[in-house]
């Protein structure tokens, strides 16, 4: 029987990592790839689209899903302030006063990617040559303690989540 090459579903770590780490990285890049794909063919005036329930536009979610990456990064795993040009990257606050996502509107697609790439680079440069220890090595946060492997979960939940809700926008969305 001939057809289309079988697809291949595994995890495969990314190289230069600890193994362990270089597993949950590479299943933290392949949701991001899955995030990505979702995003296919979607025109960047769709970004700015939400439904009148007051509901999340695709490209809120996308600058609050950097900037929670960038947040957890820097505030759990490395205990350390934002770089410079962080502001620069996250001109807004995520969350307004009411603690709704701020809305994001006229950026492109490109421009949504672009800001998850960088952050992603910062977030896989700090886990080359972390050792086992420190990857499992409780900080101590004033709410709770945290471990950097917690993290790399947290945020797979977290992309997997709005991933859903990316799909639930696509659906709504009107179409022409």
């Amino acid at each position: 029987m001939t057809g289309s090459p079988k697809e291949r579903l595994a995890i495969d770590p990314l190289p230069g990592y600890d193994p362990e780490i270089g597993l949950l990285l590479g299943m933290l890049e392949q949701g991001r790839q899955r995030t990505r794909e979702r995003l296919e063919n979607l025109h960047d005036q769709d970004l700015d689209w939400a439904p009148a329930t007051g509901e999340n536009s695709i490209g809120t979610i996308l600058y609050h899903l950097a900037a929670i990456e960038l947040d957890w990064l820097y505030s759990e795993v490395l205990e350390q302030p934002f770089p410079p040009g962080t502001e620069a990257l996250f001109p807004d606050d995520v969350r307004d006063d009411e603690g709704r996502l701020t809305i994001a509107r006229g950026a492109t697609l490109q421009s949504y990617f672009d800001r998850l790439d960088t952050v992603r680079g910062q977030l896989l440069a700090a886990f080359t040559g972390m050792s086992p220890a420190e990857f499992h090595r409780e900080r101590d946060l004033p709410d709770y303690t945290v471990t950097p492997a917690y993290v790399l979960h947290h945020l797979m939940q977290h992309e997997a989540e709005h991933r859903g809700e990316i799909g639930m926008l696509r659906m709504l969305m009107p179409r022409p």
